[in-house]
Protein backbone atom coordinates (compact mmCIF):
# COMPACT_ATOMS: atom_id res chain seq x y z
CA UNK A 1 0.00 0.00 0.00
CA UNK A 2 1.84 3.08 -1.25
CA UNK A 3 -0.96 5.58 -1.68
CA UNK A 4 -3.94 6.49 0.43
CA UNK A 5 -7.30 7.39 -1.05
CA UNK A 6 -10.11 9.38 0.53
CA UNK A 7 -11.52 6.29 2.29
CA UNK A 8 -8.16 5.37 3.83
CA UNK A 9 -7.68 8.94 5.04
CA UNK A 10 -11.22 8.99 6.46
CA UNK A 11 -10.56 5.69 8.27
CA UNK A 12 -7.34 7.08 9.76
CA UNK A 13 -9.11 10.26 10.88
CA UNK A 14 -11.96 8.36 12.52
CA UNK A 15 -9.69 5.87 14.28
CA UNK A 16 -7.48 8.70 15.60
CA UNK A 17 -10.59 10.22 17.13
CA UNK A 18 -11.92 6.95 18.52
CA UNK A 19 -9.86 3.78 18.22
CA UNK A 20 -12.66 1.75 19.80
CA UNK A 21 -15.13 2.24 16.95
CA UNK A 22 -16.78 -0.97 15.83
CA UNK A 23 -16.27 -1.87 12.21
CA UNK A 24 -20.00 -1.25 11.61
CA UNK A 25 -19.79 2.29 13.04
CA UNK A 26 -16.51 3.01 11.24
CA UNK A 27 -17.86 1.82 7.90
CA UNK A 28 -20.98 3.99 8.33
CA UNK A 29 -18.88 7.06 9.15
CA UNK A 30 -16.56 6.66 6.15
CA UNK A 31 -19.21 5.60 3.64
CA UNK A 32 -18.13 2.03 2.96
CA UNK A 33 -19.81 -1.29 3.56
CA UNK A 34 -18.45 -3.35 6.45
CA UNK A 35 -16.32 -5.90 4.55
CA UNK A 36 -14.33 -3.41 2.41
CA UNK A 37 -13.87 -1.18 5.45
CA UNK A 38 -12.49 -4.07 7.49
CA UNK A 39 -10.12 -5.04 4.64
CA UNK A 40 -8.84 -1.47 4.42
CA UNK A 41 -8.24 -1.28 8.17
CA UNK A 42 -6.28 -4.55 8.02
CA UNK A 43 -4.26 -3.26 5.04
CA UNK A 44 -3.49 -0.02 6.92
CA UNK A 45 -2.35 -2.07 9.92
CA UNK A 46 -0.25 -4.49 7.86
CA UNK A 47 1.46 -1.71 5.90
CA UNK A 48 2.36 0.14 9.09
CA UNK A 49 0.13 3.21 8.75
CA UNK A 50 -1.68 2.06 11.91
CA UNK A 51 0.95 1.06 14.45
CA UNK A 52 -1.40 0.01 17.25
CA UNK A 53 -4.29 0.92 19.52
CA UNK A 54 -4.03 2.14 23.09
CA UNK A 55 -5.97 3.88 25.81
CA UNK A 56 -5.26 7.56 26.38
CA UNK A 57 -4.84 7.91 30.15
CA UNK A 58 -5.16 11.19 32.02
CA UNK A 59 -1.80 11.53 33.76
CA UNK A 60 -3.23 13.95 36.34
CA UNK A 61 -5.89 11.44 37.41
CA UNK A 62 -3.30 8.73 37.99
CA UNK A 63 -1.16 11.02 40.12
CA UNK A 64 1.50 12.11 37.62
CA UNK A 65 1.08 15.86 38.06
CA UNK A 66 4.54 16.92 36.86
CA UNK A 67 5.55 17.01 33.21
CA UNK A 68 9.17 17.99 32.66
CA UNK A 69 11.03 18.70 29.46
CA UNK A 70 14.65 17.71 29.90
CA UNK A 71 17.34 18.63 27.39
CA UNK A 72 20.10 16.11 27.78
CA UNK A 73 23.59 16.93 26.59
CA UNK A 74 25.78 13.96 25.75
CA UNK A 75 29.47 13.90 26.59
CA UNK A 76 30.25 12.16 23.28
CA UNK A 77 28.03 11.87 20.21
CA UNK A 78 29.61 8.74 18.77
CA UNK A 79 27.53 5.85 17.47
CA UNK A 80 28.35 3.39 20.24
CA UNK A 81 28.00 5.89 23.09
CA UNK A 82 24.70 7.17 21.70
CA UNK A 83 23.33 3.64 21.24
CA UNK A 84 24.10 2.75 24.86
CA UNK A 85 22.40 5.96 26.00
CA UNK A 86 19.32 5.28 23.83
CA UNK A 87 18.93 1.80 25.29
CA UNK A 88 19.17 3.13 28.85
CA UNK A 89 16.55 5.81 28.07
CA UNK A 90 14.15 3.20 26.64
CA UNK A 91 14.27 1.28 29.93
CA UNK A 92 12.97 4.19 32.07
CA UNK A 93 9.15 4.29 32.05
CA UNK A 94 9.13 7.82 33.51
CA UNK A 95 10.54 9.02 30.18
CA UNK A 96 7.46 9.03 27.97
CA UNK A 97 9.09 10.56 24.89
CA UNK A 98 12.62 11.10 23.64
CA UNK A 99 13.72 12.96 20.53
CA UNK A 100 17.05 13.76 18.93
CA UNK A 101 17.19 17.54 18.64
CA UNK A 102 19.10 20.06 16.60
CA UNK A 103 20.90 22.97 18.20
CA UNK A 104 22.13 22.74 21.75
CA UNK A 105 21.82 19.32 23.31
CA UNK A 106 21.46 15.81 22.02
CA UNK A 107 18.05 14.64 23.28
CA UNK A 108 14.84 16.26 24.43
CA UNK A 109 13.02 14.08 26.96
CA UNK A 110 9.49 14.29 28.29
CA UNK A 111 9.43 12.99 31.83
CA UNK A 112 6.45 12.47 34.14
CA UNK A 113 6.53 12.37 37.92
CA UNK A 114 4.13 12.54 40.85
CA UNK A 115 5.49 15.83 42.17
CA UNK A 116 8.63 17.97 42.17
CA UNK A 117 10.26 15.92 44.92
CA UNK A 118 9.82 12.67 43.02
CA UNK A 119 11.09 14.31 39.83
CA UNK A 120 14.13 15.57 41.71
CA UNK A 121 14.87 12.09 43.05
CA UNK A 122 14.46 10.60 39.57
CA UNK A 123 16.73 13.22 38.00
CA UNK A 124 19.46 12.74 40.63
CA UNK A 125 19.21 8.94 40.72
CA UNK A 126 18.48 8.07 37.10
CA UNK A 127 18.79 10.89 34.58
CA UNK A 128 22.16 12.29 35.63
CA UNK A 129 23.52 8.73 35.86
CA UNK A 130 22.53 7.71 32.34
CA UNK A 131 25.61 6.62 30.38
CA UNK A 132 27.41 9.45 28.56
CA UNK A 133 25.41 12.31 30.16
CA UNK A 134 27.26 15.59 30.28
CA UNK A 135 24.48 17.91 31.50
CA UNK A 136 20.72 18.26 32.01
CA UNK A 137 18.53 21.33 31.50
CA UNK A 138 14.95 21.04 32.75
CA UNK A 139 11.79 23.07 32.11
CA UNK A 140 8.45 22.25 33.69
CA UNK A 141 5.02 22.42 32.12
CA UNK A 142 2.88 25.01 33.87
CA UNK A 143 -0.26 23.82 32.05
CA UNK A 144 -1.24 22.11 28.84
CA UNK A 145 -2.69 24.24 26.07
CA UNK A 146 -2.91 21.34 23.64
CA UNK A 147 -1.92 17.72 24.05
CA UNK A 148 -2.93 15.44 21.23
CA UNK A 149 -1.44 12.38 19.63
CA UNK A 150 -3.67 12.80 16.56
CA UNK A 151 -1.70 13.62 13.43
CA UNK A 152 -2.90 16.11 10.79
CA UNK A 153 -3.85 14.28 7.59
CA UNK A 154 -4.92 17.15 5.32
CA UNK A 155 -1.74 16.89 3.24
CA UNK A 156 -2.78 13.37 2.20
CA UNK A 157 -5.93 14.52 0.35
CA UNK A 158 -5.94 13.63 -3.30
CA UNK A 159 -4.14 10.31 -2.88
CA UNK A 160 -0.63 11.81 -2.73
CA UNK A 161 2.17 9.39 -1.98
CA UNK A 162 3.19 9.17 1.65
Amino acid sequence: METLDKFDIAILNELQTDGRLSNAELSARVGLSAAPCWRRVRALEESGFIKGYRAEIDRQKIGLGVLAFVRLDADRNTGDATSVMEEAIRKLPEIIACHYISGTGTFELQVVAQDLDSFSRFALKSLINLPNVKDLHTSFSLGEVKASSALPLGHLAGGKKT
